[in-house]
């Protein structure tokens, strides 16, 4: 498929705040984008017109009950059978910091044996708490399974902002040891928080700034199609969104955040 043909639809919801970033970066690397909101979605019936969904970030519907919990159940009442269609097509879907909660919470990540009627996970609030907006440096943990982040060596560190007050990955405390092993197996662990020389944060503050499990910042599920990550890659996009710009002559043009979005684009152009 040539790249201008892709369609990519960015969902939106009260209180997502990421949408224009996040479409702004897709029609950078000249591919189609559309920001919907999801009642519109839902009447037209018409996801699976597009290539890849994207769950971007923000605060839906003031983030009650738990983050992205209703934006979620809403998603699986109302198109269920759409995401079902998706995901078995291997269709990629992208969640960002919110579109990772609810993704988290809709059972499609880590989704260990397919889509789960229950979160197996959670992203609870952060570790110490409150809202935590800051650079961070992630390491690259994965093989090659996950399509977003094929093109990105094995340990490579990148550097991208969390803006988050609900990001400290978890497991049900007496199921940690056996899905953690699940992810290495599965090669499902993505992204994990480190420091810029590529040292694990081992849940040191701040380098892991919410108080994570094993300082997981990111997993996509079993296909590597569906991917979730707390950092928000269309905020490190472009150079001059990134905070010592104007210190570093020798910068690329462009920040770590384009190589998901790079990723995910690459694998449809060889798949459609």
């Amino acid at each position: 498929m040539k790249r201008g043909e892709i369609k990519v639809c960015i969902l939106r919801v009260g209180g997502t705040n990421c949408d224009a970033e996040t479409k702004t970066a897709f029609e950078d690397l000249g591919v189609q984008a559309q920001i919907l909101h999801v009642n519109e979605a839902a009447k037209r019936r018409n996801l699976m017109d597009y290539h890849a969904l994207v769950f971007p970030g923000g605060f839906s519907y003031g983030d009650y009950v738990r983050a992205g919990a209703i934006w979620a159940r809403w998603m699986l009442a109302k198109m269920g059978k759409e995401l079902k269609a998706f995901v078995e097509e291997e269709r990629p879907i992208l969640g960002i910091c919110n579109g990772f909660q609810v993704l988290v919470e809709a059972g499609l990540l880590p989704a260990f044996n397919g889509t789960s009627l229950y979160p197996e996970a959670a992203l609870a609030t952060n570790h110490p708490p409150g809202y935590k907006c800051r650079w961070v440096y992630i390491k690259h943990e994965n093989d090659g399974r996950c399509i977003f982040t094929r093109n990105i060596p094995k340990g490579n560190v990148l550097r991208m902002p969390v803006a988050h007050a609900e990001g400290r990955f978890i497991f049900a405390k007496e199921k940690e040891r056996q899905y953690l092993e699940r992810l290495y197996e599965n090669g499902q662990l993505v992204f994990r928080y480190c420091t810029k020389d590529g040292e694990y944060a081992e849940g040191r503050y701040p380098i892991n700034p919410n108080g994570s499990f094993h300082d997981i910042a990111g997993i996509c599920n079993p296909e590597g199609t569906v991917f979730g990550l707390m950092p928000h890659p269309e905020r490190a996009f472009y150079r001059w969104q990134q905070p010592d710009w104007t210190r570093q002559r020798l910068m690329p043009q462009y920040g770590d955040g384009r190589l998901i979005f790079e990723g995910l684009i690459n694998y449809l152009e060889k798949q459609f």
